[in-house]
C-alpha cells in the first residue's frame, strides 16, 4: 500500500476490500439516485421498499413544506396549527374549507378506522405497494432528519413551523383516500363536517329545488380544471407506431402539484412520469413500450339521498315507512385560541345508510331543515383499488394491457384513461367507480330537487325514503352499487382518440360512443370550444393522407389557436366595424372603440407571447360566454351562435356570431372596458399582461389561454378588474408529455413540468421549467440506461434499515 495515502483513505480501501461476511446485516433499503437536467430524478432500486425509499427523499427535498401542510389536513390538525376560523382552497376541486370543518371531516375518518378497513379488506393494496409505501415513509423522514427537522427546511413557507414533522405509513394512506374521494366527498368537506340538525320547532322550509340546481350548475360550470389528450395508433404516425399526448391541466399551487420522476428495479419496472405529491407510483407516464394519460371525467362520483325526516325528530329518518335513527359519531379535535393556546373542540356528525349528512355542495347549501336532510352516497368510500390499477399499469407494456387493468381492478376513481402502445394502438376508456344509477331511476326515484339537478347538470338527487331507489349493480360490478365495464365506454382504435373533458361521446366522431347513462355523460350534445379544437388539429394533420410525426404533436399543444375566434373571425370583424359613430354600447355606456378592429384583424389568432388582440378576444369571448352562461335544460339560452348546433356535425357546430344580436354588442364594449380599466392597450402582446408572478418575486411571461375560448393549452389566469391578468398562476397546463414510439424499448419522449419540480424558491429547480416552458422548449426524456447515466448532473446513493 502506498504509505503516502492519508490514513483514513487507506483504512478505507481496506474496508472496500475486506471479504463481505455472510452474518452482516444487509440495509433493508438501497437505492440510487441519478438526478438529470431540471431536477428529475432516476430512481433505481433493488426492490420495492428501496425504491420508495429513494422516492420518499427525493420528493421531500424539493416539496417538503406542501407534503407537510398535506398530512397536516389528513390528520385533521388544520385547527390546531392554522386556526379554526381560517380555510383553505382544494384547487384540484373547486372547493373552499374551513379548517375546523375539514379537522372534524377527517377525524370521523380517523375514528371510524374507515383507512385501517380498507387496508384489511379484501382490495387492499398488494404488498409490493405496502413495501414501497413502508420505504417512501422511511425516505421522507430520512430527507427531514438529515437537515435537522424543520429548523434545517429552507423554503420560507414553512421553515421552523412545528407542524413539519416524520410522518407514519397511516399518514400516507390518508393522504391516498383524500385523493381517491376528491371529486366526491371531497366537493363536501366543509357540508359534512358542518352539519349540525335543525332544532325540532324550526320552520320546515322546503329546499327551492329550480334555484338550487341552477346554483349548483353555475358552480359546475366555473370549475376549469381539466385536461387534454391524444392518443395515436398506427394509421395516423409517420413511423405506424403509437404516440402519446398527455396535456393534464391542474393546480399550479397546493397538494394537486405533480412531481416528476423514473422509477426502475431492473427486470420488475421501468416507468417514468408524474405523480400527485404524497403518491410514490406514477399516476402519468410510460413504460418502455405503452404510455397512458388521464383527462377528469364528466362521470359522478357521488349521488346526494334526498332523506325525510319523521315529525319532531330530525335526526331520525324514514326508510320505507320505518323511523330509523341516523348514527352519530362524536368528534373531537385540537384548536388554536387567539391567546395561542390549545384547546378541545367536539362536534356530533351523523349519517344515514347512504352516508354522511352534508348541509352544502362546493359551497351551495342544501339545508337540513325538520323536514329534509341530504346525505352524501359517494361510490369511492370503499375505492383503495386504484392503487393496485396504477402499480399494474406502472409494469404495463400495451394498451390492452392498460384496459384489462381497467376491467379487473375497476379502482379508476374520477378520470378518463388514454393509452397508446408500440404496437400501434390507441385506447380511450371511462372504465371508473361510477354510482350504478340508470336513466330510468334517476327520473322516478329523483326527488324535486333531483329532477332539476339530473335534468341540468346530469346528477340526480335520489329519494332515500324508498330502498327501491338503492344504487344497483351489474354482474360484472367488482364493487356492489356501482356500473361494471360492460356498462361503461371504452375504444380501441389504430387511428386516434382524443379527450378534453367532454364526454365519452366523441372520443372519435368516426365511432361514436352511444347508449350509456346519462350520469357518466352526455350523448349527441354540443362541445367546448377546446374539445372541437382539438379534433380539428387532428384532423387538419391527417387530411390526405397525413401522419403524425412527434414533433407535429408537439406542435398541436404550443400552437395556442383560440378556436372560438377560428369559429366567429369574420363575424366578430363584420360586427366591430359597423359599430354607429365608432362606438360599441356597454353596460356603462358607448365606448369608443378605436382601433380595435384593425387590431383583430392583424391578430394571429393564436395565444403566443408576441400575439397581439388575443387579450381584447378573450375578454369579449369571457363576457359573450357569460351571456350564454348555463341555465336549466328547461330555460333558454341566448343565441349568440349564427349557425346553432347540431349533432349531424358536432365538430363544425355551432359556428359564426350572432351579430344582430345586442347582448354581443354589449359584451364587446365590456371588453373595450375591461381593457382600459385594467390598464392594457388593445394591441398589448400577450406575455406583456400574461405573467406568472410569484410571492418571492419571480415573474415568469407564459403562452397559452383559457380553455373557455378554446385554447388546447389551457392556462386559466385570474383577472383582476383593475390589474388584469394576475399571479401567480393558479391552474393550468402542467405535467405535459409527447411520446413516440418505434419498437426498440427506448421512447422517444418530451415533457414539461410548466411549474417546475420545486415551489421552494431556494431549489434550483423553482421556475427553471417554467423559464423553458415561456420559451416554448421542451426536456428530452432521459429513459434507457445509457441515456440516464450520461445526462446525470448527480448520484447519490443511499442506504439504510
Amino acid at each position: 500500500m502506498n504509505r503516502r495515502l492519508p490514513a483514513f483513505v487507506a483504512a478505507a480501501l481496506l474496508a472496500a476490500l475486506a471479504p463481505v461476511s455472510d452474518a452482516a446485516p444487509k440495509p433493508a433499503y438501497d437505492v440510487r439516485i441519478r438526478t438529470t437536467e431540471y431536477g428529475i430524478p432516476h430512481i433505481e432500486a433493488k426492490d420495492w421498499a428501496s425504491l420508495g425509499y429513494g422516492y420518499g427523499y427525493s420528493v421531500a427535498r424539493e416539496t417538503i413544506c406542501v407534503l407537510a401542510e398535506t398530512y397536516t389536513t389528513v390528520r385533521a390538525q388544520r385547527s390546531r396549527f392554522f386556526g379554526p376560523d381560517a380555510g383553505y382552497s382544494y384547487r384540484a376541486n373547486g372547493s373552499t374549507v374551513n379548517n375546523l370543518n375539514s379537522d372534524f371531516f377527517f377525524q370521523q375518518i380517523i375514528d371510524e378506522r374507515r383507512v385501517e378497513k380498507l387496508l384489511g379488506g379484501p382490495d387492499a393494496p398488494k404488498p409490493q405497494i405496502r413495501d414501497g409505501v413502508r420505504g417512501y415513509v422511511a425516505g421522507y423522514n430520512r430527507w427531514l432528519a438529515s437537515v435537522g427537522g424543520a429548523a434545517g427546511v429552507t423554503d420560507p413557507a414553512c421553515k421552523g413551523k412545528p407542524w413539519v414533522t416524520p410522518i407514519t405509513e397511516m399518514d400516507a394512506y390518508r393522504r391516498f383516500y383524500q385523493l381517491a374521494l376528491l371529486a366526491s366527498s371531497g366537493v363536501a368537506i366543509d357540508g359534512i363536517g358542518a352539519a349540525q340538525p335543525p332544532s325540532p320547532a324550526a320552520p320546515a322550509t322546503p329546499v327551492d329545488a329550480a334555484e338550487t340546481a341552477a346554483a349548483l350548475e353555475r358552480e359546475f360550470g366555473r370549475l376549469d380544471i381539466g385536461s387534454n389528450a391524444v392518443a395515436l395508433g398506427k394509421d395516423a404516425t409517420a413511423n405506424g407506431h403509437g404516440m402519446l399526448l398527455g396535456n393534464p391541466h391542474f393546480p399550479w399551487i397546493g397538494s394537486e402539484r405533480f412531481y416528476q420522476a423514473h422509477l426502475t428495479i431492473p427486470g420488475q419496472l421501468d416507468v417514468a412520469g408524474g405523480s400527485l405529491l404524497g403518491v410514490p407510483i406514477v399516476l402519468i407516464g410510460h413504460t418502455a413500450h405503452q404510455a397512458w394519460s388521464h383527462t377528469v371525467s364528466t362521470a359522478y362520483r357521488f349521488t346526494p339521498f334526498q332523506e325525510t325526516l319523521v315529525p319532531g325528530s330530525p335526526t331520525t329518518y324514514l326508510y320505507d315507512g320505518v323511523p330509523t335513527p341516523m348514527t352519530s359519531r362524536t368528534v373531537t379535535v385540537d384548536a388554536l385560541t387567539p391567546e395561542g393556546t390549545v384547546e378541545k373542540r367536539t362536534r356530533t356528525l351523523y349519517a344515514t345508510k347512504h352516508g354522511p349528512i352534508f348541509t352544502s355542495l362546493l359551497g351551495i347549501p342544501l339545508p337540513w331543515t325538520p323536514a329534509t336532510a341530504f346525505s352524501m352516497g359517494d361510490a369511492n368510500a370503499p375505492n383503495f383499488r386504484y392503487l393496485n390499477h396504477f402499480f399494474d399499469v406502472n409494469q404495463a407494456q400495451s394498451a390492452r394491457d392498460v384496459l384489462d387493468s381497467l376491467k379487473r381492478n375497476q379502482g379508476i376513481p374520477w378520470v378518463n384513461t388514454i393509452a397508446a402502445d408500440d404496437k400501434g394502438e390507441a385506447l380511450y376508456a371511462d372504465i371508473s367507480v361510477t354510482p350504478h344509477v340508470t336513466d330510468t331511476k334517476a327520473l322516478t326515484c329523483g326527488t324535486a330537487v333531483g329532477q332539476a339537478t339530473f335534468a341540468g347538470l346530469r346528477l340526480p338527487v335520489l329519494d332515500g325514503s324508498r330502498s327501491m331507489c338503492e344504487w344497483g349493480t351489474d354482474p360484472d360490478s367488482r364493487q356492489p352499487g356501482t356500473f361494471g365495464p360492460s356498462s361503461m365506454p371504452s375504444l380501441i382504435r389504430s387511428d386516434y382518440v382524443t379527450n378534453s373533458n367532454d364526454s365519452f361521446w366523441l372520443s372519435n366522431p368516426e365511432q361514436p360512443l352511444e347508449g350509456y347513462a346519462e350520469i357518466i355523460g352526455d350523448e349527441r350534445t354540443e362541445r367546448t370550444t377546446r374539445t372541437r379544437s382539438g379534433l380539428v388539429m387532428v384532423a387538419e394533420e391527417l387530411a390526405d393522407g397525413g401522419r403524425f410525426s412527434r414533433q407535429e404533436l408537439q406542435d398541436i399543444l404550443y400552437a395556442n389557436r383560440q378556436h372560438s375566434w377560428e369559429l366567429t373571425k369574420a363575424d366578430v370583424l363584420t360586427m366591430c366595424r359597423a359599430f354607429p359613430g365608432g362606438y360599441a354600447p356597454s353596460s356603462n355606456g358607448p365606448v369608443e372603440v378605436g382601433n380595435a378592429c384593425d387590431v383583430l384583424a392583424a391578430w394571429d389568432g393564436r395565444d403566443n407571447l408576441d400575439s397581439r388582440g388575443a387579450v381584447l378576444f378573450r375578454r369579449f369571448w369571457t363576457r359573450t360566454i357569460a351571456v350564454q352562461a348555463p341555465v336549466l335544460a328547461n330555460q333558454q339560452r341566448a343565441p349568440i351562435w349564427a349557425v346553432p348546433f347540431d349533432a349531424a356535425d358536432p365538430v363544425g357546430t355551432p359556428r359564426g356570431l350572432d351579430v344582430a344580436n345586442p347582448l354581443t354588442h354589449r359584451a364587446f364594449g365590456d371588453a373595450l372596458n375591461d381593457l382600459s380599466g385594467a390598464g392594457i392597450p388593445v394591441d398589448a402582446p400577450l406575455g406583456e399582461f400574461q405573467v406568472d408572478k410569484r410571492p418571492d418575486g419571480t415573474a415568469t411571461p407564459y403562452h397559452g389561454g383559457p380553455g373557455g375560448v378554446g385554447v388546447f393549452n389551457a392556462m386559466n389566469a385570474s383577472w383582476s378588474a383593475t390589474r388584469g391578468y394576475v399571479g401567480p398562476l393558479q391552474h393550468g397546463s402542467s405535467f405535459i408529455q409527447v411520446v413516440s414510439f418505434d419498437g426498440d424499448g427506448c421512447p422517444d419522449a418530451r415533457t414539461i413540468l410548466t411549474y417546475s419540480q420545486s415551489p421552494n424558491p431556494n431549489s434550483p429547480h423553482y421556475a427553471d421549467q417554467t423559464r423553458l416552458y415561456s420559451s416554448g422548449g421542451w426536456v428530452t426524456s432521459r429513459f434507457c440506461g445509457g441515456d440516464v447515466r450520461d445526462h446525470a448532473l448527480s448520484t447519490l446513493r443511499l442506504t439504510g434499515s
